[in-house]
């Protein structure tokens, strides 16, 4: 047993496709591997901007014979078939069995060096190798057959134990030699096997672990700023990415001029994090700090004093552009910035951005008046108890006065929400819509709620987003998501398969944590929009912790279109199932049911006896006349666990009715008036939920 190193150098990888590379290529290199009946016992994965690496650990230095099993046509088929079949196994007829009238081929291939299974192995995963993007380079990329890489390749290290395996791929063959940090050692290195890979490169100012290279920038990074009295905001993504950026990572500590802290952090971040992929530091109070950390790729004789001068002032410039944004667009009021959007198309169905701005303007205003968003502190609708900036006028908001104020500025809000989407900031860093609308509203004296709306209106973008609860905000952010909903539908622009080109299903999940993390009684839509929420509803309940059969059970009943209603009841069902006498009873129910299916007997009113009824017969009976009118009564009041309450009343009189009752009775009259019997008990359980739609 040994072990097999294989190094792919080229020039460099983008950062963004390093690991899934690294992934794809022991991947590949396993299912290679696998056709000829080898497995290592572990792939250690490399990979730097400027390679891609892997060690096989121990391979046999032979393959085992394996013997295949072939399946052929009938032995009454066309001899063309057969020859076919015998060009394909490489045998001949009187080499095959016979089988039920099928031809079988068993084919034994014999072991062989394993050095001639990676000389072939590698190539074809050069091949194939599923770069995102990849080109051609040199003479040979006039024709379309030359090879492909995501860069130049320009070396194969591939090396079993300590021999080298030959391979030769578009005129670059395999050696012993790689080559070290392109400053520090640009020279050529002598690999002697996978032992002394890793190692080698080190003392050539190469880490080759990715995974290393995060850990030293994380922890650099961290000891640099604290020097400092700062502390890193933490950013993975942006770890990984530098690690993909370096081979030999050293963080540097930078500052700029405390005077650009005047612009919104969030775009100082921005800039910091996606322009010049800097970490971002904050001071011992928690704000923005006036620094930045970079990560050089050199270990630098002046301790990084140029490169971080070098680096503050691409910084300074570009955080000069981000002040002259921000002051530019602060000249220009926010709705005279939203008459731009006239010039914009939201989609060529649904016309231009300004024409969704008025219809979620109205819807925004109708949520208000309606009283679906109001601070209402009692009644049977529970709504909205949160204050926000607009507290000074909440205490109104309870009579007209008040709800038409609130109703006032819900509209001027969603008037201006998108406004931000034409300005220079925003153009430039299309992550800060809606935040960069919040700003500008407060910059130019805008009612704190109002402002707040704009900024938070897309929220929540996803799970564990923050929920808007402010009144304007939850009226605003539910108008815009309730409208895109509503628009594409209306035009047949649905969700198909794994594609949502307008994430519709985020927008239904937004509008779905709106509405019950705020208890909003709300009739979210009709026909196939209400069945998109309940999917959506499916999926984010599954998360919960909630059954999907569950919601089928209650969905099933029809006309049920208000979320927090259908999640209590939901809840309600979910906790009775989970008893005995819930349990029992769906047992009975389903014993009911397929009675009452097998024989056909769908439809019933009253039980009618014309007979004398036995025991469990009327008492079954008198458990219905008690149940069906407090579950009732219960609905009406949305008491769902009280209508639960009622229908576990019947679990002892059904199963005493089935222990003691013959259904079937030879007697016709008594037959029909069982059947009628469990007809009602089927009725008064599915005024609940659907039964039949709850597994086990």
């Amino acid at each position: 047993m040994t072990d097999f190193l294989l190094e792919l150098r080229c020039e460099e990888i983008p950062a963004r496709m390093q690991i899934k590379a690294s992934e794809d290529l022991a991947r590949l290199f396993t299912e290679e591997l696998a056709r000829s009946g080898l497995q290592p016992e572990s792939i250690d994965s490399f990979v730097t901007p400027r390679r891609l690496a892997l060690i096989a650990r121990n391979l046999p230095l032979e393959t085992a014979a394996v013997s295949e099993e072939f399946k052929g046509p009938r032995t009454s088929a066309p001899a063309q078939a057969l020859e076919g079949f015998l060009r394909k196994t490489g045998l001949t007829q009187d080499q095959l069995e016979e089988r039920d009238g099928v031809w079988f081929a068993t084919v034994n291939k014999p072991g062989r060096a394993t050095a001639e299974v990676l000389a072939e192995a590698v190539p074809a995963i050069i091949r194939s190798f599923p770069w995102p993007k990849s080109m051609r380079w040199g003479a040979a990329s006039q024709t379309t057959e030359s090879l492909r890489w995501v860069r130049p390749l320009q070396g194969i290290v591939a090396i079993l134990g300590e021999d080298l395996v030959d391979i030769e791929i578009e005129g670059i063959r395999s050696g012993y030699a790689t080559l070290g940090h392109r400053f520090h050692h640009p020279g050529e290195i002598t690999i002697g096997g996978a032992h002394d890979y890793a190692e080698k490169l080190r003392a050539c100012h190469v880490i080759a672990s990715h995974q290393e290279r995060q850990s030293i920038i994380e922890a650099k990074a961290a000891e640099a700023a604290a020097a400092r009295g700062y502390a890193v905001i933490e950013d993975k993504g942006l770890i990984a990415e530098n690690a993909g950026l370096t081979e030999w990572p050293v963080p540097l500590l930078g500052d700029f001029d405390p005077a650009f802290l005047e612009v919104p952090p969030e775009v100082i971040q921005l800039t910091l994090r996606i322009n010049q992929k800097y970490f971002v530091l904050r001071d011992a109070n928690g704000k923005l700090a006036p620094a930045f950390i970079c990560t050089a790729n050199i270990e630098a004789k002046d301790g990084g004093a140029a490169i971080v001068a070098g680096n503050r002032k691409v910084l300074a410039a570009r955080l000069s552009d981000a002040r002259f944004f921000w002051e530019q667009d602060r000249r220009t009021k926010l709705e005279d910035h939203a008459k731009k959007l006239e010039r914009i198309t939201f989609h060529e169905k649904l016309g231009t951005v300004a024409d969704k701005v008025e219809r979620v303007a109205k819807l925004a205003r109708r949520l208000v008046e309606e009283g679906i968003v109001a601070p209402a502190k009692a009644g049977p609708h529970p709504q909205i108890s949160h204050p926000d900036a607009t507290s000074a006028m909440d205490s109104r908001y309870g009579n007209d006065e008040g709800k038409k104020a609130l109703a006032d500025l819900a509209e001027q809000a969603a008037r201006l929400a998108k406004a931000d989407l034409v300005t220079e900031m925003v153009g430039e860093f299309p992550e800060l819509q809606g935040i960069m609308g919040g700003y500008y509203a407060r910059a130019e004296g805008l009612p704190d709620g109002v402002a707040d709306a704009i900024r938070d209106h897309y929220k929540p973008v996803g799970q564990g987003d923050e929920v808007p609860t402010a009144p304007l905000t939850v009226a605003l952010s539910l108008a815009d998501k309730l409208d895109t909903l509503r628009s594409f539908f209306g035009i047949d622009e649905k969700p198909t398969g794994s594609r949502d080109p307008f994430a519709l299903r985020r927008a239904a999940l937004g509008v779905i944590q709106i509405v019950t993390a705020n208890n909003l009684r709300l009739s979210v839509a009709e026909g196939e929009l209400l069945d998109f929420f309940a999917d959506r509803l499916k999926v984010q309940q599954r998360e919960a912790g909630v059954r999907h059969d569950l919601i089928d059970a209650i969905f099933a009943l029809g006309g049920e279109d208000d979320l927090v209603r259908l999640l209590a009841r939901v809840k309600a069902l979910q906790s009775f199932i989970a008893t005995d006498d819930g349990a029992n009873l769906l047992a009975g129910y389903k014993r009911a049911a397929n009675i009452l299916k097998k024989e056909g007997a769908e439809t019933a009113g009253q039980v009618e006896l014309s007979h004398a009824p036995e025991q469990a017969e009327a008492d079954l009976i008198a458990a219905l006349d008690a149940a069906e009118p407090r579950a009732d009564a219960s609905l009406a009041a949305e008491d769902f666990e009280g209508a639960m309450a009622a229908l576990a009343t019947l679990r002892a009189p059904i199963d005493a009715f089935f222990e003691t009752v013959t259904v079937n009775d030879a007697d016709p009259a008594k037959r029909s008036a069982r059947l009628a019997l469990l007809a009602r008990v089927r009725n008064a359980v599915h005024a609940v939920a659907d039964f039949s739609k709850i597994t086990g």
